[in-house]
């Protein structure tokens, strides 16, 4: 018998930047959702929405890439052995921008960026070929039994 892992999930929405819209369908019972379906272990979470100003500061700081990104995952375990921790950082103004560049419906560019960015905490990576091979094969499986389509197929032409 399989346990589901325990998650503590903090959100952070700041107030100045609260983006009313996606705060009012990322609940905290979808994204817990979202997010135990791409656990494999107990993890403390804490997913931040930002704006580009705050998206861009961060990519440049921690990546040295001088553009606001989709998500950034900070994961914090050293070892395997260590539990799941770490911060999911999500840009709202790049991911609904790049939801309606690839005609997708936001909740699901969102789920996709979530289930990625939990895989990320729990050290999944995307460095070679066949590291991303098996992310992306992960991703797709837990998208689809979570009702989404697969996030990498080609856009239908227009």
């Amino acid at each position: 018998m399989t346990t589901t892992p325990k998650l503590a999930l903090t959100l952070q929405f700041p107030a100045s930047k609260a983006f009313p819209a996606h705060k009012a369908m990322l609940s905290r019972a979808t994204l817990t959702r979202w997010i135990k379906a791409s656990l494999f272990a107990d993890a403390e979470l804490t997913l931040r929405f930002v704006d580009t100003d705050e998206g861009r500061a961060l990519n440049r700081s921690y990546r040295q890439k001088d553009y606001a990104t989709n998500v950034l995952t900070f994961a914090y375990a050293e070892s395997e052995d260590d539990p799941v921790s770490g911060d999911l950082i999500f840009c709202c103004p790049v991911v609904e921008r790049e939801a309606a560049e690839q005609n997708k419906p936001l909740a699901a560019h969102y789920a996709h960026l979530i289930v990625h960015g939990t895989l990320h905490a729990q050290g999944y990576d995307h460095e070679d070929e066949a590291e991303a091979e098996e992310m992306e094969s992960i991703e797709t499986g837990i998208l689809q039994m979570l009702g989404f389509t697969d996030p990498y197929l080609p856009l239908p032409p227009d």
